[in-house]
């Protein structure tokens, strides 16, 4: 859905526009039939990289629409019901990477329900019909089997990655089944994923002999039974690794054992760092600090996820190298971070618990001076919760870090002030999440709404392109997003608003909008009219727990045929009644119409 979809191109929408490379393309193509003409565009189009700039070349005439689609090498599909896996392997012939995303970003808080769909199933088993040679399989919150991993391994016999990021629905015996049958592979990456533990040792069953792999990363699979020795023989047999992310089942003893066989990492995710319970003295008394310094290529840290502070010193040897650390699952506190972030000069992405506390980020903001991406989760997400971090270290970054490009910021309060000097500090921002925890909080200084932070930050980053917003919030904050965001992408709203007209603020001003994402907030039936000139053009539009009717969501099915219109609830009993409120509404546009593999408690209208 939108203009970031590869396959909405022949039918676009009327508003659709050129851009970039193919606005010059557009501005002088002339119309020529002649083959001549196609093998030199052809030619031309194999050089434009950007899937936004080859959508708005396959929409100048019907000989560009051909040579794009005959010379595009990736596939994304950001929607995986906004089109069928058989639409798009007809019109794209020579794909060798495919993206495919499932459910959308709401079903990471538990808003979606069980068994909703996005099965990967049809998808794979297209793909090896049509992209025999595809070397590249990336998918997203999608349900993926292990019969799936099989289909991957049999059909595909020159694949070189496969990442799977918040997918469920496979265990540790597809993955033996990949990591057996796909003796090309480079990259295997699992980004918190939901992995079933079948008590297989997959690690084991890579081939034996020298493998291709550059990154492993299995952080996210909770389950114990690696053999170790595995582990360690499948390092030694991969000169090539460079990435490595491990689960919280390897100690930071045999942590030990894999970094001085594999000193040519440059990404090591740590899993566990403390020792394991049955740890020998032999383990505790190892030079970690040395082990560390040997490892002279490592730019990015992560994993962390159970630490023992006592061994945070080992990885200072690093600390001047490193342009990424993720400290997002550890518990340490502003003194042991003080200790090593001093000697971090070179971070541009960190990430971490708010236990660092304001003072952790006032030091952060002392040193990180090249900082792009910041996020701080919260340790105790419950709205009671007093939390660590307020405006005081937002403040600090903002002050300190003024490359800063992205930014998602849990914590309990904030100021109007400190939002409004992070837009004039840092106007290059892009991203803006800022996540007050608990409904509708004011600044906690005036007691006013959040309203005039959030409209400086339109104003005065005029590259923004995805905004969450949270605390008090009136109809105001959304009138400067509709004004101001022009450039808006994503926009998330959560407990917000006064009326219907802050929606209609945002549908009417936000013209590049493709996804907007809106939860337990007042608003009700007369939103869906006023998108009905934008709907077409969004990847989706989410509504939950707001105050839409069942007549209403019918009645924008019917003025919009060509958009799918879904009604559910959380759980498995349909949506019945006209009187009462839907609890979730999922629209998003389809070159297919409705799907077919919808639960019961699903209503297509």
């Amino acid at each position: 859905m939108g203009d970031n979809h590869p396959t909405t191109a022949a039918s676009p929408p009327p508003s659709t526009t050129t851009h970039g490379v193919a606005s010059f393309f557009t501005a002088y193509a002339a119309p020529c039939p002649s083959q001549v003409l196609e093998n030199v565009l052809e030619n031309v189009l194999q050089f434009l990289t950007s899937r936004h700039d080859r959508n708005s070349a396959s929409l100048v005439c019907k000989s560009w629409y051909r040579a794009e689609a005959q010379t595009r090498p990736d596939l994304f599909v950001g929607n995986c019901y906004s089109t069928s896996p058989g639409r798009a392997t007809r019109r794209f012939r020579r794909i060798r990477s495919v993206v495919v995303k499932g459910k959308p970003r709401f079903a990471d808080f538990g808003l979606m329900p069980v068994n909703w769909g996005a099965y990967s199933t049809r998808w794979i088993s297209d793909f090896g019909s049509a992209y025999p040679w595809l070397e590249r399989i990336h998918l997203k919150r999608m349900c993926v089997s292990d019969d799936d991993l099989k289909l991957v391994a049999e059909f595909f016999v020159n694949l070189k990655e496969i990442t799977l990021v918040c997918c469920e629905g496979f265990g540790t015996r597809g993955l033996s089944i990949i990591a057996s049958k796909s003796r090309k592979l480079r990259v295997l990456d699992l980004f918190e994923d939901e992995v079933n533990d079948d008590e297989v040792d997959w690690i084991s069953c890579f081939p034996e002999g020298e493998t291709c792999l550059e990154s492993l990363t299995f952080d996210c699979v909770e389950c114990p039974g690696i053999e170790f020795n595995a582990l360690e023989k499948l390092l030694a047999r991969s000169p090539n690794l460079k990435k490595l992310r491990l689960n919280r089942y390897v100690s930071i003893g045999q942590l030990y054992r894999l970094i001085t066989r594999a000193p040519q990492l440059t990404h090591l995710g740590t899993g566990s760092f403390s020792p394991s319970e049955n740890a020998q003295d032999a383990e505790l008394q190892l030079d970690y600090k040395a082990a560390f310094a040997a490892c002279r290529s490592i730019v990015c840290l992560s994993g962390f996820r159970e630490i023992a502070p006592e061994f945070l010193p080992a990885i200072y040897p690093v600390c001047a190298n490193l342009t990424s650390l993720n400290f997002s699952y550890a518990n340490i506190n502003a003194d042991q971070l003080k200790a090593f972030i001093c000697h971090c000069h070179s971070l541009q992405t960190f990430w971490a618990l708010d236990t660092v506390g304001d003072e952790g980020l006032q030091a952060v903001a002392a040193t990180c001076k090249d900082l792009r991406e910041l996020r701080v989760f919260p340790i105790d997400a419950r709205e009671d919760s007093e939390g660590f971090v307020s405006e005081i270290g937002l403040l600090a970054i903002s002050e300190g870090c003024r490359k800063l490009r992205s930014i998602l910021y849990f914590c309990q309060r904030m100021t109007n002030s400190a939002v409004i000097a992070m837009s004039k500090n840092c106007p290059d921002l892009v991203v803006f999440r800022l996540c007050i925890m608990g409904r509708h909080r004011p600044d906690h200084i005036t007691n006013e709404p959040m309203d005039e932070g959030f409209g400086a930050i339109v104003m005065n980053c005029k590259k923004l392109t995805r905004l969450a917003t949270s605390g008090l919030l009136t109809d105001k904050a959304f009138a400067y997003i509709g004004q101001y965001g022009k450039l808006v992408r994503t926009l998330s709203v959560a407990f917000a608003g006064d009326t219907d007209m802050a929606l209609k603020y945002v549908l009417e001003g936000c013209s590049k909008l493709q996804k907007l994402e809106v939860r337990d907030s007042p608003f009700g039936d007369s939103v869906l009219s006023a998108g009905l000139h934008h709907f077409y053009n969004m990847r989706f539009f989410w509504m939950s727990s707001c105050k839409l009717t069942l007549p209403a969501c019918r009645q924008i099915a019917r003025e919009m045929p060509n958009l799918v219109t879904e009604v559910f609830t959380n759980g498995e009993v349909p949506v019945e009644d006209e009187d009462e409120f839907v609890e979730t509404l999922y629209l998003y546009r389809s070159l297919d119409g409705p799907r077919t593999d919808a639960p019961e408690y699903v209503r297509i209208l």
